[in-house]
């Protein structure tokens, strides 16, 4: 009966018929809490025009700009309308095939490939989410496709580089896909991988990203995945012509130049994250060891997290469930780093319950 997805608060409070206060901080969505790049928004009126003319169905433009940045050719790029088209048009690619899922990941993964009639099996991670690529490896000769998904969501974790490259060349060895969705990678670390100069010879690697979290514009739809040029051409034949406006074309070119607004997100987050940290050890709850912008909690005192999820909800935080990711089962809850107004006030909610219990 929950929402399968963070933001949209009002459908989370009609689910739990909990009545919605005037004032809510939705920390369910895990998107930069600056919001858009000041610079998207100074350009904005200058876009109305766009909406005239059809897109480049096949946004040459920013297909260029995303190679360069990534110092690949253009051949490996397939730009698309948000993550969730994406991996729709995984789905399909793998159509019938064997799939594993690393989990706690992502549910649209499953929901895809269960649309196009895969067969879907899990590898689930121990909590603490340590990857050993071991176990994973000896259950390639069964499977044509792994998802990872690294920075993890819901838990944040980044998964060790060296037991993710183990993964790649084995599956090029065992000719089993690895699709790694790095939605938070490239933008939210210091130091991001290069797992994508492997494209160019591994045709079995497919790597998926975000540019809606970043850059806090989920409402246009706009991510990209790289591959080898086989592999891309014989996705893009799935893809519904037109599928990204030009809105979100425009967007996209605009913030990928947004340097010095990434270079303070990451400040903003770090900081926060450790200042959040520090209030968690205090209060004895426990969470997960996050890279990026959310992280898993929970109040070791409590088996079930709803009866802290209601009254943080009752007291205007919303908090995004994890009753559908297997491997979790509601044991935690998920936040986004917010701004430090909105942060503070989390706080001063759990510091509230934790004295109810006292």
């Amino acid at each position: 009966m929950l929402p399968s997805h963070g933001s949209n608060p009002h459908y989370l409070y009609e689910s739990l018929s909990i009545e919605q206060p005037e004032e809510t901080l939705d920390f369910s969505a895990n998107l930069n809490p600056f919001g858009p790049p000041k610079a998207l928004i100074e350009k904005w009126p200058d876009a109305f025009d766009l909406i005239t003319t059809y897109p480049d169905p096949h946004a040459t433009s920013l297909t260029k700009k995303l190679a360069a940045r990534h110092g690949s050719e253009e051949s490996h790029v397939l730009v698309g309308n948000g993550g969730a088209e994406l991996i729709t048009l995984v789905g399909r690619f793998l159509f019938h095939k064997r799939v594993c899922i690393v989990q706690p990941a992502f549910s649209e993964y499953e929901e895809a490939c269960r649309s196009a009639e895969c067969e879907v099996t899990y590898h689930k991670l121990e909590e603490g989410w340590r990857l050993d690529p071991n176990p994973l490896v000896e259950k390639m000769n069964h499977l044509d496709a792994i998802f990872l998904c690294t920075p993890n969501n819901p838990t944040g974790v980044s998964y060790d580089l060296e037991s993710v490259r183990t993964l790649i060349a084995e599956a090029e060895k065992q000719d089993c896909y690895l699709i790694i969705d790095e939605a938070f990678f490239a933008d939210f670390l210091h130091k991001e991988p290069r797992y994508t100069v492997e494209l160019m010879t591994n045709r079995n690697l497919i790597i998926m990203r975000s540019l809606t979290k970043m850059f806090a514009i989920p409402g246009l739809r706009l991510g990209y995945m790289m591959a080898h040029p086989e592999v891309i051409r014989a996705i893009k034949k799935l893809k519904p012509h037109w599928s990204v406006n030009a809105l979100a074309l425009m967007a996209g070119e605009i913030c990928l130049d947004e340097q010095a607004y990434m270079k303070a997100t990451r400040k903003l987050i770090e900081g926060e994250r450790e200042k959040l940290q520090l209030f968690f050890e205090k209060h004895r709850y426990i969470y997960s060891r996050s890279t990026v912008n959310f992280y898993l909690l929970k109040d070791p005192d409590q088996t079930d997290q709803a009866p802290l999820m209601h009254y943080l909800m009752k007291n205007g935080i919303v908090p995004r469930h994890t009753e559908n990711f297997p491997g979790l089962e509601g044991r935690w809850l998920r936040f986004a780093i917010r701004t430090s107004y909105e942060n503070d006030r989390l706080m001063e909610v759990l510091a509230s319950w934790r004295s109810l219990s006292l």
